[in-house]
């Protein structure tokens, strides 16, 4: 497995649990906003030092009954042909898991819930289901029916998991973010997180004024009752 990084303690990024945060490098996704070029893009890739499997494994035995979990993210972790092997490995050592993805591979996805490899799942939204608007915000050409089928799943599947938007101003209409709510709804989670401008793949977005944390606080308000939990994130 090619491991780009990991926090060794995070107690936001796994809801209510303790845990370490994984990162995988790779990524089919070219997201203007994205934070992390450097677990994306192929000749920042090549520079990125990488933490040997064994070692992190080694980690995990350590902090065994002092974490509850790990969040595995990347880059885009469903890439990785040998990603099943891995989790099973993490679960065998008792841990739970939680996934983050832009639920670009649902196939995969599904097999890793059938195999209760995976706890919990955060799935990013990253635009209303239109093909202009969604390949504007990632970058690439998106094949949208997967993209549904992956939102479809984690709904009607016995998993946990959360829908996640990055409000971006350019990319995103406030407007935008209530389509989104109304073609994910009805579900369990649905958070919003604001654009920091800052280490964005596209250095012209470094100039970006985010949205004020009222004007998303309003859209909140506009939304909340298609979900059980509707927050704003930091």
């Amino acid at each position: 497995m090619q491991i780009g990084g990991l926090q060794k303690t995070t107690l936001i990024d796994y809801p209510g649990k303790i845990a370490c945060t994984v990162f995988l490098v790779g990524c089919n996704f070219r997201c203007p906003f994205c934070y992390s070029s450097e677990l994306v893009l192929p000749e920042k890739i090549q520079n990125q030092p990488q933490i040997p499997e064994k070692d992190f494994f080694q980690f995990l035995k350590e902090k065994r009954g002092y974490l509850d979990g790990v969040v595995v993210c990347g880059g885009e972790p469903t890439l990785h042909n040998d990603l099943e092997k891995f989790l099973a490995k993490i679960k065998k050592m008792g841990f739970l898991i939680k996934l983050d993805t832009n639920g670009s591979r649902p196939e995969v996805l599904k097999k890793l819930i059938e195999k209760k490899l995976v706890d919990y799942v955060a799935m990013d939204i990253k635009a209303p289901l239109k093909n202009d608007l969604y390949e504007r915000a990632t970058g690439v050409k998106i094949d949208l029916n997967k993209i549904r089928e992956s939102i479809n799943l984690l709904k009607n599947s016995s998993v946990d998991y959360e829908f996640r938007t990055t409000v971006v101003p350019g990319i995103h209409k406030l407007e935008d973010i209530v389509e989104i709510a109304k073609e994910i709804k009805p579900a369990k989670r649905y958070y919003l997180q604001n654009f920091r401008p800052e280490k964005t793949l596209d250095p012209t977005l470094l100039a970006i004024k985010p949205y004020s944390k009222e004007e998303l606080e309003k859209i909140i308000a506009e939304i909340k009752n298609f979900f059980e939990d509707c927050n704003l994130r930091d």
